[in-house]
């Protein structure tokens, strides 16, 4: 039978409404509610703020090791760098008493910054930026088009044989150099000497150029591998149409190409940057075999100096402070300056 006109179903729990009044729910209507008064938005919001703490746990875990590595590796260090700074060792009786260490304040950053050979290593590495970062980026950027557009045949073992010396470690690649450039053991030298060229690549003109060409040839292959690997991610059909309107290899390397890998440019060169204030490998071991470079040709060899032949380690730490100054002021300002160019360049579209 069908249910009556105005009777309720079973199992509902309907009351009639009242004057002025809407009737009230049914029972399965209240319990989907939770009951008279409630809402599902509570436990919605208790779900979210779970799954929050979830993603916020799962982030603290896989950054954990990052800020383990920060803390151990650099912030301890730099902070000790800091602290040590402002002490230095004196021997007190016209240098015959017992050595002890005393608050010095800023008297070892003034005798830094007043040393001339410090500042003269501070101008050679910048001398030496000038110089070995344009050929770093361009002479990588510039093969890793060449490989790029298929002009270089056998890609694979081209990638390889320009990656494989950047596998030797630097102090190694530093030696065979150095036997290199030795005159009376370098095959160079004498093969040169055969066609009446005279070249001592350890002069004083020259021992910089030769420096460069060590770090050239480390890393020149290394960073044609990060650009090729950019240029991988341009996309076809963006090199496909400036082909169908005309633009020839030159002009698609260098407007179509070079614009969309800017991001692994600036990459490259303050890496670079970085890694060249830190100049120390080449010309420590070069110095065993030329006059031309002193124990403090850069900041490193000053710092190394200061701390393991002076033992004076309130001055090399220092040194230390106003080098990573140097360079965090230099990598922000490049920062800086790319960050301006590409908002007028936006600005400019």
């Amino acid at each position: 039978m069908g249910n009556p006109v105005g009777k309720p179903l079973a199992g509902s729990l309907t009351t009639p409404a009242t004057a002025g009044g809407p009737a009230t729910a049914t029972a399965p209507a209240l319990a989907a509610t939770g009951g008279p008064g409630r809402t599902t938005a509570a436990p919605a919001r208790g779900g979210r703020k779970s799954a929050r703490r979830r993603e916020l746990g799962a982030a603290g875990v896989l950054m954990t090791p990052f800020f383990v590595l920060l803390v151990t590796v650099f912030l301890i260090p730099v902070a000790t760098a800091v602290w040590l700074s402002f002490f230095s060792d004196d021997q007190p009786g016209l240098g015959f008493g017992p050595e002890r260490t005393v608050f010095a304040g800023l008297r070892s950053y003034t005798a830094v910054l007043t040393d001339p050979t410090f500042l003269g290593g501070l101008g050679t590495v910048v001398l030496y930026c000038v110089v070995y970062i344009p050929l770093l980026v361009i002479g990588a950027l510039v093969l890793a088009l060449l490989l790029d557009s298929g002009v270089v045949r056998l890609r694979s073992w081209a990638q390889l044989g320009l990656f494989l010396p950047h596998a030797v470690p630097g102090i190694i690649a530093a030696l065979i150099w150095l036997y290199l450039y030795t005159p009376g053991i370098s095959p160079v030298i004498e093969l040169l000497g055969r066609a009446d060229i005279t070249i001592d690549f350890l002069g004083v003109h020259t021992v910089l150029p030769s420096i460069v060409n060590i770090a050239l040839w480390s890393n020149l292959g290394y960073n044609m591998v990060v650009f090729y690997a950019a240029l991988q991610a341009v996309p076809r059909e963006v090199i496909e149409a400036s082909v169908v309107d005309g633009a020839g290899p030159v002009r698609t390397a260098l407007q179509i190409k070079t614009p969309l890998v800017r991001s692994s440019i600036v990459m490259v060169a303050m890496f670079t940057l970085i890694f060249a204030l830190q100049l120390f490998t080449e010309p420590m071991l070069l110095s065993q075999s030329t006059p031309m470079i002193s124990s403090r040709f850069s900041p490193s060899m000053y710092i190394y100096d200061a701390a393991f032949t002076r033992n004076n380690y309130g001055l090399a730490a220092a040194a230390s402070v106003v080098l990573l100054l140097c360079t965090i002021a230099l990598s922000y300002g490049v920062t800086r300056w790319t960050n301006r160019v590409n908002a007028q360049e936006e600005a400019a579209r």
